[in-house]
């Protein structure tokens, strides 16, 4: 394979891979403490699976430490040995996964894949034979090569013939799935891995990996002919198992006669039709009826499996939104178009109704193809879980709720390392150790629950532990120690001082450990919420655990909004931050000792922010009965923003800020409204920094 064929396949290497090894620790750490026959025959097709396309790339490191846990399983699958340390087993197939996924990250950076799994894939075959002698001895460890060896047989790699064994020949047409693409790479991987099942290989079109082969295998298909000394049915088996498989054909050939299996595997059909036919001649080499009967039950088995999926690049999606975000300003535009104003037209007002509800039907499809659930960020905390037990010596339960919630794509980017940090510091600083609780009266065992739920157009995501709370008086001496307090002790609320926990730098661990101690941890959830316009809340009782809040927005790209007018240009506040708007009356307003503008509504006490004075705008109402008051909040915060008059709700296509402008705070974009002017988007959260 020369540099460019490899070039080309390495995107969807990455791809399938990083899948793969998701999908592996998923299957550990559910099932830790005792794996079924189910579960051992999915980790043993994940490794043969990375172990392959890894050797087919050349990328021989990642394939001899996958090997040698494929070696592992195998006997697993086989023996079913008794008093197997699930523990220790977990353990090395981790590490495996570690390996490959640091080389992947190596890969992705343009970087070479040169970590050495030597030592890896050395203790792994020592762990296989402690577990072949009922001794505990291990036998002396063979010589571990950097290449794949193809020595233990699997469900696609049937089991080695010996001398004596019949030579058979066989043609495979094999038809992808429609729009699975790359169908020369995936016809090179299925050439490449029948290398180990059978010789004399030829295949049409013979130079495959080029790229104007595809029409033609999407049109004929692929086609090759080989001989092996395996039997149909494991032949029919292996090649049945092959990725965005639509239609399969197998034939074994004689001197003269051909017999012929189909196993169309069509998506849109949920029955699977089986055709036999067969030429009467005596010389006929057929497969024996058991040989059908078992490509027949393999066939059964991948019954509804076909995927009504395909993958399409993330920069697709992004392109597609942005012109989803036009169509939606030049609908606008359109339908508000000044020169239009006073005229009766009946029919034009009409359609451009049904043209708006067409519009608003496909911006709904599109936002939808971005959502992405929450379940591959949820279950990746049950290994942040496991490890960190291990560590610190504490028995912790991770619960899930809600994991099937979705959020936008390029939100679900940032709210990752933020939902680890909480985890890691209930554990590390929330959860006491066994011993603890017992002496306090509390399960030894403790519980972290993760849960995500739908609350408007934002998510909520709560982390709750059964801990032994935060120390507000340890917490507040910290910050004071620091230079962080700006009033008296006894002014600060409880939820004040926890606040100070995601400050940069804040940390009350003495000392540095693998999780905590430099007070960088939090810090990265604030940093990372403030990209996405999310809020995090902390809620905490001593003695019985802590709860952390965040609060982030479904989708940041296109927002519903209110337009405000201020000093004749048009704002534009997010409709999710706001309460209500009123007019205020004068009895109701007061200044407070330190002269801020504050206002009673239904026996509460709200501070007022005047929006032309916050951006130095002339020219504004200045009066606040004349004006209208919009009440937002922001997490717990409420205020009273000062507005001249409300405009109307409209949708907001967020538009990134020029770069002088991002270090304005209260603005986190612009839109473009249907008169051709551009209205500045309100951040809530700038109105609550000071």
């Amino acid at each position: 394979m020369n540099d460019f064929d490899r070039e080309s396949m390495l995107e969807m290497f990455i791809f399938e891979m990083t899948q793969l090894v998701d999908q592996l620790e998923s299957t550990i750490v559910q099932s830790e403490s005792e794996y079924n026959i189910d579960q051992i025959n999915e980790i043993f097709r994940i490794m043969h699976t990375i172990k392959g396309s890894s050797a087919m790339m050349m990328f021989d490191n990642i394939a001899g430490v996958t090997h040698s846990l494929e070696d592992l399983f195998y006997y697993l699958r086989e023996e079913h040995p008794e008093n197997l340390d699930y523990g220790k087993l977990s353990d090395h197939v981790l590490s495996g996964a570690d390996f490959v996924k640091e080389e992947l990250h190596k890969i992705q950076d343009g970087q070479q894949a040169d970590g050495d799994g030597t030592d890896l894939a050395k203790s792994i075959d020592k762990f296989l034979q402690e577990i072949k002698q009922p001794g505990g001895q291990a036998q002396p460890e063979q010589a571990q090569t950097s290449a794949p060896q193809p020595t233990a047989p699997s469900e696609s790699t049937p089991k080695t013939s010996t001398a004596g064994d019949i030579m058979r020949k066989f043609r495979a047409t094999i038809h992808f799935q429609d729009g699975c693409e790359m169908e020369n790479i995936r016809a090179y991987t299925l050439a490449h891995n029948l290398q180990d099942i059978a010789q004399d290989i030829t295949h049409e079109p013979q130079d495959v990996i080029d790229e104007e082969t595809i029409p033609a295998i999407r049109r004929e298909g692929f086609v090759t002919e080989f001989t092996s000394s395996h039997d149909y049915a494991s032949i029919h088996k292996h090649l049945n198992q092959t990725v965005y498989l639509r239609e399969l054909i197998l034939e074994e050939l004689s001197m003269s006669e051909t017999t012929m299996v189909e196993t169309p595997a069509v998506a849109e059909t949920p029955a699977v039709v089986e055709t036999v036919t067969q030429e009467a001649s005596p010389a006929t080499v057929a497969p024996s009826p058991q040989d059908v009967a078992a490509a027949a039950a393999d066939t059964a088995q991948r019954k509804g499996t076909a995927s009504h999926m395909i993958s399409v690049n993330v920069s697709k999606l992004d392109a597609l939104l942005n012109l989803m975000g036009e169509l939606v300003i030049s609908e606008a535009m359109v339908t508000q178009n000044s020169e239009l104003e006073g005229l009766q037209l009946e029919s034009f007002h009409k359609e451009t109704r049904q043209l708006r509800k067409i519009v608003t039907n496909l911006q709904e499809t599109v936002m939808s193809m971005r959502m992405v659930p929450l379940s591959a960020t949820f279950f990746k905390m049950h290994r942040i879980v496991r490890d960190m037990c291990r560590q610190l010596g504490k028995d912790v339960q991770l619960d899930i709720i809600g994991e099937e919630t979705e959020v936008d794509k390029n939100i679900i980017e940032h709210i990752a390392d933020p939902i680890m940090h909480i985890i890691r510091n209930s554990i590390d600083h929330g959860v006491e150790h066994p011993d603890d609780r017992k002496k306090s009266g509390k399960p030894e065992k403790a519980r972290v629950l993760l849960e995500a739920k739908n609350s408007g157009g934002d998510v909520l995501i709560i982390i709750k532990d059964d801990g032994r709370g935060i120390n507000t008086a340890k917490v507040l001496a910290k910050a004071k120690s620091n230079g962080l307090t700006s009033k008296p002790d006894a002014e600060y609320t409880d939820r004040e001082i926890m606040q100070f926990i995601f400050l940069p730098g804040f940390s009350t661990n003495d000392q540095v450990t693998a999780y905590s101690g430099r007070g960088v941890g939090m810090d990265v959830v604030t940093s990372n919420l403030d990209v996405v316009g999310g809020t995090a809340l902390v809620d905490s009782v001593p003695g019985e655990g802590t709860t952390f809040t965040l609060k982030i927005p479904l989708t940041l790209t296109i927002q519903e909004g209110m337009s405000v007018l201020v000093a004749g240009a048009q704002y534009t506040i997010p409709i999710a931050n706001i309460i209500k708007s009123f007019k205020a009356q004068p009895e109701n307003l007061f200044t407070d000792p330190s002269g801020n503008e504050m206002i009673t509504e239904r026996g509460e006490i709200f501070n007022i922010v005047r929006l032309h004075e916050f951006f130095n705008i002339d020219g504004a109402v200045t009066d606040v009965c004349e004006g209208t008051l919009i009440m937002l909040e922001n997490g717990e915060h409420v205020v009273c923003l000062l507005v001249d008059d409300l405009i109307g709700q409209q949708q907001a296509v967020v538009k990134p800020m020029p770069k002088y402008f991002k270090k304005v705070r209260g603005l986190s974009g612009c839109t473009l409204l249907g008169n051709g002017d551009i209205s500045l988007i309100i951040d809530v959260a700038g109105f609550f920094d000071k």
